[in-house]
């Protein structure tokens, strides 16, 4: 185990009474059912710090099962450590972004599939923005917002070929603080 803390985010989590997982259960579940260590969890769309468990692939598949057996949602679990969310910040495509919360890091469980960005372009709405950063795609969705957007669930799933979770730059930066 390393120093560094992780975040192990849930994709599309208590959203308008869909995929209910609630939070003060799953920290309970966590802690008796899991090795994990340290743990807690920010706001209710399913963010959860946690101490380096070590082996990262092994418990997302963990957490994710869990999950699926105690409330019934299937939902993809994708770490971040501290370290990877503080780089991920630093390397920023669009650090003049007019809003926070319009700016938005979908991180990867992998590489994207080639061909991901090109794909992408062609359903831009006229001020969003893309970039791919690794394993991180980076979404500003300008002055309309998300719900304007043509970059919906399926679309992105079907370029990207890999699943991934998106959170606003401003709830990055919260996540890097508390996995300090």
């Amino acid at each position: 185990m390393t120093a560094d803390r992780c975040a192990l985010l849930l994709r599309a989590v208590n959203l308008g009474g869909r995929n209910r997982v609630p939070m003060a259960e799953l920290r309970r579940l966590l802690e008796e059912r899991t090795e994990l260590t340290g743990v807690s969890t920010f706001i209710a769309s399913g963010n959860i710090i946690c101490d380096d468990p070590g082996d990262i692939d092994r418990t997302c598949a963990e957490v994710r099962a869990l999950i699926a057996a105690e409330f019934g949602v299937d939902t993809p679990v994708i770490a971040r450590t501290h370290s990877e969310l503080l780089a991920a910040l630093a390397e920023n495509p669009f650090p003049d972004a007019a809003q926070d919360k319009l700016l938005h890091v979908m991180f990867l469980e992998r590489p994207a599939a080639d061909g991901a960005i090109e794909a992408l372009e062609q359903r831009l709405q006229p001020g969003e923005r893309i970039a791919l950063v690794g394993a991180d795609l980076w979404i500003d969705y300008a002055e309309r917002g998300v719900h304007s957007s043509k970059l919906t669930k399926a679309v992105l799933d079907k370029a990207l070929g890999v699943e991934g979770t998106a959170r606003n730059v401003r709830t990055v930066r919260t996540l890097a603080e508390l996995t300090v």
